[in-house]
């Protein structure tokens, strides 16, 4: 393939460009533009192709990487490497973004080594949703100047947001501390009454203080105090009772509720499942178990068999013996995992109302749980 060279105008511009110290470069492929940003502000080349559009941009980025890299074609390589170690030095992260090239921008946005000054340049770079939300994951932009611009971001973009899973995380990322104010964050969760994405996003960020909280279960006056001494003495099952009892707790499983009553796709109801597992964890140290629903229930009511139960729960059966399907109903919940899913879905894409009535056998019974601890249903 014959070597492209550019038209003397725009080799002569881009090499002042590069030689002027950018802090970073964005290429406009469909207009045919160079955008560099420096300390002075934003400069712009209109180019002048000798060559179809596609070739003359790749000889742009040759150009481009020889200067920033010393080889012509030494992205890939460099990139590859860098994404291999996983962390990168900041000199190199900054070279990332100098080099015009999607992919880098992305590479630099993922790594924890991101600062919130190299943040900003990469959001100068490329402004998208995906990379907002990688760029949020990391504590130093979060707690940065870029954190609430990007939150800002997210939470406009929401509603054109279409895959629920990225609903969910963007709403998780953005009620991090800090970052967006307590208004914005009533008008999503009002929104989430109708989007089941959002309140997972909700229960995944803040369990316990959640908006609109609902009341204490009824008997919550009359059990917690019998449980502050095994409280006290850090027994899980005392712990995980009193929370679900509590006015944060119930709010929490009303919400569950909502969420399983109409999740949108297969990975939704498994982040959700997994979630109900992870508040429950203290009550079941040695991890999920991969059971069915059927195996899962026969294990949590062998699990709270007085005659086999552990010293802990023992103890809070003692305290509290008219809770036991409560017991039950927090050693189920804590086993929710794909071992529940698996029968269901295997072999299929479905999603919608069609996935949910594949799923019925076992969301309804999940679902009959987290209103008897409710107090609204039997066991």
């Amino acid at each position: 393939m014959a070597m492209i060279e550019l038209s003397g105008e725009d080799s002569l511009r881009l090499n002042v460009l590069l030689a002027n110290q950018p802090q970073a470069i964005r290429i406009d492929e469909s207009r045919l533009r160079v955008h560099g940003l420096s300390e002075r502000g934003e400069a712009c080349i209109t180019l002048n192709p000798t060559a179809r559009p596609e070739a003359y941009v790749r000889a742009v980025r040759e150009l481009i990487s020889g200067h920033i890299l010393g080889s012509p074609g030494g992205y890939p390589t460099y990139l590859r490497r860098w994404t291999r170690m996983g962390q990168m030095r900041d000199e190199s992260l900054a070279q990332l973004l100098l080099l015009g090239e999607p992919e880098a921008v992305v590479a630099a946005a993922c790594s924890p080594g991101l600062t919130d000054e190299l943040g900003r340049r990469a959001w100068w770079a490329m402004e998208d949703a995906e990379n907002a939300r990688r760029m949020l994951g990391n504590p130093a932009i979060v707690q940065g100047r870029m954190g609430p611009v990007l939150a800002a971001y997210l939470v406009e973009f929401l509603p054109f947001e279409t895959e629920a899973e990225k609903m969910t995380e963007s709403v998780r990322l953005v009620l991090q501390p800090g970052l967006i104010d307590e208004q914005r964050c009533l008008d999503i969760w009002h929104k989430s009454a109708r989007k089941p994405a959002y309140a997972l996003g909700f229960l995944q960020a803040r369990p316990d203080t959640l908006p609109d909280p609902a009341p204490a279960r009824a008997d919550f006056g009359e059990y917690a105090p019998r449980l502050e001494g095994l409280i006290g003495a850090g027994n899980p099952w005392a712990w995980g009772l009193v929370r679900v009892l509590s006015a944060p707790g119930q709010t929490w499983l009303k919400t569950v509720a909502q969420v399983l009553a109409k999740p949108p796709t297969q990975d939704l109801t498994l982040t959700t499942l997994q979630m109900v597992a992870g508040y429950f964890a203290p009550l079941r140290p040695e991890g999920e178990p991969d059971l069915t629903l059927v195996d899962l229930i026969a294990e949590a009511e062998a699990c709270v068999d007085p005659a086999q139960a552990p010293e802990p729960l023992r103890a809070c059966l003692a305290a509290v013996p008219s809770l036991r399907d409560d017991l039950v109903a927090l050693r189920l919940l804590s086993g929710l995992g794909y071992g529940v899913l698996r029968p269901f879905l295997r072999d299929t894409t479905a999603s919608g109302s069609l996935m949910r009535r594949k799923l019925d056998p076992v969301l309804g019974p999940i679902s009959l749980r987290l209103e008897g601890l409710r107090g609204k249903a039997g066991h």
